[in-house]
């Protein structure tokens, strides 16, 4: 249904790997391409095992995949992958390898991927902040490492909302003040830190309490740690951090959601990338005042000790200048540090603005009425980077049409609300416009072919995760595999057809498997 679904579209291939419960490598095979309808896609094709990570083995794989669906390498216009070197090499990577088959298939660093390294840089960059992050793993494990406090937590939590709710603090409704539990943060996925830190400032009062209550009346082995973990979770520098970085993190989160559409593209991307940089800075340049009045009233409500802000910082960091006072000290040494490590990392990492295909595509970005539009450098598109596509005429047909386009559509109402590419080229079937400006909807689609993030794939694996239990890895391999490939491909079925559709999937050993 996906290959139909293709048709003779130009694609992009999406590509990650994996180790399932039985520790064999498993490699997810996402393609990305525009339907006949003017949508953007990405379809979950296949996964497959290959016996190890080099590049070589895995492009052998992927042209096996390929040929027995009749896909055609030379109408790749695409790849994304992450950073590792077998994938993003430029002389044997995987990326290189295709290019080498299929010169116009270009390579884009998943985006996702390029933001965890920006964050996670920025943390190591700051001692302060890496301290934090530590110990907040460290309260975190504690608290949650049993049954027994955990249900101690919940239990604080709930006292805690239903004198919340007497005194009239706290709204009441469907779904609201539900109890909930500290969140633990992931190490490649950057979205967890921020929902452990949010937990902790939900929870910090019954976790407090909780922490207390193992210290006074816990058995002795556990008392130590606790008053370890209580300490440390009273220090002025770890709830100062706490709120620091729920604040920064808060505005890196909408990057982190917006690189996991499907359908964004990556002009839309880049632009998203910019809107987190100019929202980072305006915090830098007005968020401090805010930052330390919330600090401050968090503190008194919570009994924690502040040190006074107008007075020398003493606490010998050979790091530190001399002389400074706290304000000093908390203001540029950590918040404004953070701010500045993450800015540089994003600039340094996010180098597409210097790209000039992306330069010459951004002439389709459709905001303020199509100002970017210039009819050179769609031009120059087609001919420099996708000349298999446009033959000659094709060239001089699309510059006649550029000279009616832009008249057209800023004439047209119906566009003035599009937002995006992707969105531009759905209005532009909807609209009856593809048949009247073909070259430029082919160009459109080739732009919107270039991957932004390899979110997809992971997705894929989640599932993949759920089907190959430890439990079923017991069963016969061959069947399992196909089970697995086909529990994913009816997770990712919502979007091939809206309507209820029942499939019949032939599986190895004579197995027959229904799903509607």
């Amino acid at each position: 249904m996906i290959r139909d679904e293709i048709g003779d579209s130009k694609f992009a291939i999406l590509v990650d790997g994996a180790l399932d419960v039985s520790n064999t490598e498993q490699m997810a095979i996402i393609i990305r391409f525009v339907d006949r309808e003017g949508i953007l896609r990405e379809r979950f094709f296949t996964v497959v095992s290959v016996t190890d990570t080099c590049s070589q083995t895995l492009m052998d794989k992927i042209i096996m995949v390929f040929a027995q669906y009749n896909l055609q390498l030379e109408n790749i216009r695409g790849q994304g992958y992450d950073g590792a070197s077998n994938m993003s090499g430029q002389i044997n990577g995987l990326q290189a390898l295709f290019q080498t088959e299929c010169p116009y298939a270009y390579y884009v660093h998943c985006f996702a991927h390029r933001l965890q390294l920006s964050l996670n840089a920025a943390a190591k960059g700051v001692h302060d902040v890496w301290q934090f992050f530590s110990t907040l793993t460290m309260i975190v494990n504690f608290v949650d490492s049993s049954a027994k406090r955990h249900s101690m937590l919940k239990a604080r939590r709930e006292e805690e909302i239903s004198d919340l709710v007497a005194a009239g603090t706290l709204e009441t409704g469907s779904g609201k003040n539900q109890a909930t539990t500290l969140q633990r943060a992931g190490a490649t996925r950057w979205g967890l830190h921020l929902r452990s830190i949010s937990s902790l400032l939900k929870l910090f009062k019954a976790t407090q309490s909780t922490i207390d209550d193992l210290y006074l009346n816990g058995v002795d082995k556990v008392q130590g740690e606790a008053k370890a973990v209580g300490k440390a979770l009273k220090k002025f520098d770890f709830v100062y951090c706490l709120h620091m970085m729920h604040d920064i993190m808060r505005t890196t989160d909408f990057l982190c959601q917006t690189l996991q559409k499907k359908d964004i593209d990556i002009l839309n991307a880049i632009h998203s990338v910019s809107i987190v940089k100019t929202k980072l800075q305006d915090l830098r340049d007005k968020g401090w005042d805010n930052l330390i009045e919330k600090v401050t009233t968090f503190c008194c409500e919570h009994d924690i000790s502040m040190p006074d802000m107008t007075a020398p910082y003493k606490k010998g960091r050979r790091d530190c200048e001399k002389d400074i006072t706290n304000e000093c000290y908390y203001r540029f040494n950590i918040f404004y540090c953070v701010i500045d490590f993450q800015l540089s990392e994003l600039d340094s990492r996010f180098t597409e603005n210097s790209k000039e295909i992306l330069t010459l595509g951004a002439s389709f970005d459709p905001r303020h009425n199509f100002r970017a539009f210039k009819r050179e450098d769609v031009y120059k598109l087609a001919e420099k980077y996708y000349p298999q596509d446009f033959s000659l005429n094709d060239r001089r047909a699309l510059d006649l049409e550029c000279g009616f386009f832009v008249a057209d559509v800023q004439k047209d109402s119906r566009f003035k609300n599009t937002t995006s590419v992707s969105h531009l080229c759905r209005r532009m079937f909807e609209f009856d416009k593809t048949w009247l400006y073909p070259m430029i909807y082919r160009l459109i689609c080739l732009i919107l072919t270039l991957p932004v993030s390899t979110a997809t794939t992971e997705r894929a694996f989640s599932s993949m995760n759920i089907v190959k239990s430890k439990l079923r890895n017991k069963m016969n391999d061959e069947f399992l595999d196909d089970l697995m490939v086909l529990y994913i491909e009816r997770t990712f079925a919502d979007s091939i057809n809206n309507d209820d559709v029942v499939s019949e999937f032939e599986l190895s050993g004579s197995r027959r498997v229904k799903f509607s």
